[in-house]
């Protein structure tokens, strides 16, 4: 049954936003006499984010809706890139490696999607010590979660996380980082028309680009919502809009047509990427196509080649303003406006022309529909179907018969017809009955007998066009008359079906050699996965069977453990301590024997891990160890650091080293002798290259320093501070606990130390205090152990 309509034309803005995202929506149909409507009574609905599957029922060419379902093929971070990396393993696997076709493709940055891509992106990391890496939640907006990776082993093991290669060689303004941000309009799906908006932005960073400044968003990104937080600049938030863009660039004597050209054709086989998707869900929830339009907000990196790159596809792009008026604000308001003139008037969204009804797909309406959305375009470009059509059709999967149609007619010449070839199927015949095997998916399928003829002539290199007419004969023969153009289109439907499930793909042409642009320039391969090393691990006189199975794992703890490992001998193989480094699907576990120590581990929580288990295996029967730094002296005098390993406390301390002091972890106290103590001399998770002194075996702890929460970088701490920090950190052996007694004799103890306070500072003066007082402190110790000075 039809829907009934109002009278009055309604609109309908939904989702979660800000007033101002719907203002321009609201100008360009308010003076045509629409009213507001709600999600019961509406015409045309402008929602930001996704509405409920129910609504997409409700869409008809009479009433549109500013979505297509399955468009998280290209609005999803990760979905956007499976959706281009399919497309390019297709193109690789007809065309060649080496082909234009493929070399085409080179614009999108390797990606990792988390947590099931972890491993391969640990064994990337490897292969390719120097790159850096992005991270970002899968679906966010408006820059939330995204930071820059120096160590790829940080990158979360939680889902909905992604990890790119970073660009490291962006083109600049100013020295600012920029982003592209463009308007990528999808008015049909089938047949695909795609429209790119001749206006954007460039967004820039609020501080200047400093490759080494990896954690300063306000260099690294451009995002406005965080870039508006920078008090630091002058202009927090720039917009600068195309047409000064593009006439900077050609000031600076660059090709500026030669860029949008590879604009141009990025955001045209982006769409192509995930049009299968959108088609495939839109037929899933019962949505009329017709009824659906969707604007994106595609941001695009410059590299300094000038080669575009794409990072991602915003769903409901931010239509408020940003930038204050004299920053790019006065433009980004008459741009923002006039893209949504323009797309309510190419939509006819106020509905000039007649649209309902159920008369016949011919071509020849197809391109009068094209041609008729083309005169409204305004100020939008179309993209698809190209001016030469063949540059594209051979990206689909399979062009749908309208999607060839409109090619031909508006281009006046015929399209070759695409030949497929069977990708990775076995075909299983018994008698007259053909079923199909996908080995790469597992899936089987037992086509009927029309289909299974559809699928032996494809196979033997008829196009769909003569396959329809080889059946319509065979039925002729038969004594049937069938429906030519009905056939022609179960044909092509049939055909289309199979290529998205992956059964069939079209012929590419012979590869040709050429130069391919890498996706990431200069990088190494991934490393293969390691076979399992068998190692011995030495610690505090105890030999562990060590075996690691993974390289990346492997090459952590050589790096950090050094001389503590070595081969495993014959003699340590019966060694009854035997330790695990196992590779989960998401992360490490450490298992000691047949006991888990800890799993769900990234590649960064592994090494602290197993520092932290050898550190419980020195406690002994009345000598426990307390898990923290210990700063050994060059006189051998100890202070004890309870400060946090993620505080840039520690960071202080490392810098101590350079005094001559030896920095560890882990030391083991003598509750019968509290004055003598033994450093375990376990690592800290330094920087590779960092020189590793071997401290003494025993030393006389004669200060301690805590964390505090106060901006003094130096202060007096108390003893009930100290053993708030201390007494979490001590480990008894197995079976035993301190006792009250016990505990009362560490305060004693701690109150004979010095003990001091270190406040975390992002910023040191000249001097830090730290320093000056562990001069102080080597000074007063070789003093005390000089009698010859002590009576000068």
């Amino acid at each position: 049954m039809t829907e009934q309509h109002s009278p009055t034309r309604r609109f309908w803005l939904g989702g979660r936003r800000a007033a101002e995202q719907d203002r321009f929506f609201r100008e360009a149909l308010e003076p045509l006499g629409w009213e507001v409507g709600d999600e019961h009574d509406w015409d045309a609905g402008w929602i930001t984010g996704m509405p409920a599957s129910a609504q997409f029922r409700r869409v008809s060419p009479g009433r549109r809706l500013n979505h297509f379902p399955g468009n998280a093929a290209l609005t999803v971070k990760s979905r956007l890139h499976e959706s281009l990396s399919t497309l390019r393993e297709r193109m690789v696997e007809s065309h060649g490696a080496a082909s234009e076709p493929a070399s085409r493709l080179a614009f999108f940055p390797r990606s990792w999607v988390m947590p099931d891509d972890y491993h391969a992106l640990q064994d990337t990391a490897l292969a390719n010590p120097d790159q850096r890496w992005i991270l970002k939640p899968t679906n966010a907006s408006k820059g939330k979660g995204v930071r820059v990776l120096r160590d790829a082993g940080d990158a979360p093991l939680a889902a909905d996380w992604m990890v790119q290669e970073y660009l490291a060689n962006p083109h600049t303004i100013r020295g600012h980082k920029y982003v592209l941000r463009l308007y990528v309009l999808i008015s049909s799906l089938e047949p695909l028309r795609v429209y790119l908006y001749r206006q954007g932005f460039a967004k820039l960073a609020s501080e200047p680009w400093d490759p080494e400044d990896a954690d300063n968003p306000f260099s690294q990104l451009t995002n406005p919502d965080i870039n508006a937080l920078n008090d630091r600049a002058d202009v927090p938030v720039e917009f600068i809009d195309l047409d000064r863009y593009r006439a900077w660039l050609r000031d600076q004597g660059h090709d500026d047509d030669r860029l949008f050209a590879r604009i141009h054709d990025l955001v045209a086989l982006t769409a192509i990427s995930a049009v299968d998707a959108m088609r495939g869900r839109t037929a899933e929830v019962g949505a009329d196509p017709r009824g659906c339009y969707e604007l994106l907000g595609l941001d695009c990196l410059v590299d300094d080649t000038l080669k575009p790159w794409i990072l991602e596809c915003n769903l409901s792009p931010s239509l408020g303003i940003c930038a204050a008026p004299e920053n790019g604000g006065r433009v980004e308001e008459a741009v923002k406006g006039g893209l949504v003139r323009d797309m309510v008037a190419l939509l006819d969204i106020p509905g000039t022309v007649a649209t309902e009804g159920e008369e016949e797909v011919t071509a020849a309406r197809l391109v009068a529909e094209a041609e008729a959305e083309q005169a409204r375009a305004g100020d939008f470009l179309r993209l698809l179907p190209a001016e030469e059509p063949a540059r594209y059709l051979p990206f689909f999967t399979l062009p749908t018969l309208a999607d060839l149609q409109l090619a031909e007619g508006l281009s006046g010449r015929p399209m070759t017809r695409p030949l497929l070839r069977r990708r990775q199927v076995a075909e299983l015949l018994e008698d007259d009955q053909l079923a199909l095997h996908d080995t790469r998916s597992g899936r089987y399928f037992r086509p009927n007998d029309t289909a299974a003829m559809i699928w032996l002539l494809a196979t033997e290199g008829l196009d769909p066009d003569a396959i329809a007419e080889e059946l319509a004969q065979a039925a002729a023969q038969a004594g049937t008359s069938p429906d030519v153009a009905a056939l022609r289109r179960d044909v092509w439907a049939t055909l289309g079906e199979w290529c998205r499930e992956g059964l069939l793909c079209q012929r590419g042409e012979s590869p040709v050699a050429r130069p391919v642009e890498a996706a990431m320039p200069e990088t190494e391969p991934a490393a293969k996965p390691a076979e399992r090393s068998r190692l011995q691990l030495s610690h505090d006189g105890r030999n562990w069977a060590l075996e690691v199975g993974s390289s990346a794992a492997l090459a952590r703890l050589s790096m950090l453990l050094g001389e503590r490992l070595a081969p495993l001998d014959n003699a340590a193989e019966s060694e009854p301590l035997r330790l695990a480094v196992l590779v989960e699907p998401a992360g490490y576990a450490l298992v000691a024997g047949s006991e888990v120590v800890r799993s769900r581990l990234t590649l960064t929580q592994l090494v602290p891990a197993l520092l932290a288990y050898l550190v419980g295996q020195a406690a002994q029967p009345g000598c426990p160890v307390v898990d923290a730094h210990l700063l050994v002296t060059r006189e051998g005098s100890g202070v004890l650091c309870l400060v946090s390993d993620e505080s840039g406390c520690r960071d202080r301390l490392q810098r101590l080293t350079a005094l001559g002091a030896t920095l560890t972890r882990g030391v083991r106290l003598n509750l019968a002798d509290l004055d003598a103590a033994e450093p375990l001399g376990l690592p800290l998770t330094i920087p590779a290259g960092e020189a590793r002194q071997a401290p003494p075996s025993g030393v006389s702890i004669r200060a301690v320093l805590v964390s505090t929460d106060t901006e003094d970088l130096l202060a007096t701490a108390g003893v009930l501070d100290v053993l708030g920090a201390m007494l979490p950190c001590c480990i008894s052996a197995p079976g035993e606990s301190l006792t009250p007694d016990q505990v009362v004799a560490l305060g004693e103890w701690v109150a004979r130390l010095e003990c001091l306070g270190v406040g975390d500072a992002d910023h040191l003066p000249v001097t830090d205090p730290l320093a000056d007082w562990l001069v102080g402190r080597v000074a007063s110790d070789a003093v005390a152990e000089d009698p010859a000075m002590a009576k000068g």
